[in-house]
């Protein structure tokens, strides 16, 4: 007989940006879900760091298999915390990887450092994601991951033409900056997305769910730029890169930050 699911009750608590629960899942002896007003944000298995429950988790983890596959001893900045699914993979595939979080929402790392634990060589810092950006050294990380959203929404600060300057510089000459985009038809932000990201960056990759990609459904794609790793698309995924990203990207433009 297999093991019974996970019977634990749903935990919730007032953070910054309202009510953060982590649901059980029954399915699964020690899995959880992170969802933020209702909204699934982070899957967290304590008994298994290297499964990936949501479809843009999977296919960050596809690209951050190849990506470790070559990396040696290189820094790692993940901008939004969560419930440190990405970090904790990484973690697995690379035992003691050097790797900074930044979470802006205190309340948000108490509940998940009480009740989802993580690897202490995970170095988390409270704080805001474009600021600390801009604080990091020239050239200082080999991978920067991008997945900072207050609800469903991602805000501006990390999607305008100055997110992906102080991206490039932060990155060495063969880093790779991967961001978690959310869209809907007809895809007018992902567009502005690919367009703001070439202020800075000279390759450019789509990836993601082949009916999010033609426009069909809402959902997730993943934004790489730099040093791109060659990806394999999946069965119902689709890759865009060179000719294919100019034409979907059409006439969209970037996105300027707001003067100060």
């Amino acid at each position: 007989m297999g093991p019974h699911g996970n019977r634990g009750a749903p935990l919730r608590a007032l953070v910054a940006s309202g009510i953060a629960e982590l649901r059980p899942d029954p399915a699964r002896p020690r899995g959880w879900t992170l969802l933020v007003n209702g909204v699934p944000q982070s899957y967290v298995d304590l008994a298994d760091p290297g499964h990936l429950e949501f479809p843009y988790e999977i296919q960050l983890g596809a690209v951050l298999r190849l990506w470790t596959g070559t990396a040696v001893r290189e820094k790692i900045l993940h901008l939004g915390g969560g419930g440190l699914t990405l970090p904790r993979f990484i973690d697995h595939l690379r035992p003691g990887a050097e790797q900074l979080v930044v979470e802006r929402d205190p309340q948000i790392l108490a509940m998940v450092e009480r009740n989802l634990p993580f690897p202490g060589s995970i170095e988390v810092r409270l704080g805001d994601a474009r600021t600390e950006l801009a604080k990091a050294g020239n050239a200082e990380y080999g991978l920067i991951v991008s997945d900072v959203f207050v609800g469903a929404a991602m805000p501006e600060s990390v999607a305008a033409a100055g997110f992906a300057r102080d991206a490039r510089r932060a990155l060495r000459d063969d880093g790779l900056l991967a961001m978690n985009l959310t869209d809907v038809p007809p895809l007018a932000r992902t567009r502005i997305q690919v367009a703001t990201a070439r202020t800075a960056f000279d390759e450019i990759v789509l990836y993601g769910d082949a009916d999010v990609l033609r426009g069909r459904r809402v959902g997730n794609v993943i934004l790489l730029a730099g040093n791109v790793p060659m990806i394999k698309a999946g069965k119902h995924e689709t890759v865009l890169r060179a000719d294919e990203l100019r034409i979907f990207t059409g006439g969209a433009r970037p996105l300027l930050d707001e003067p100060r």
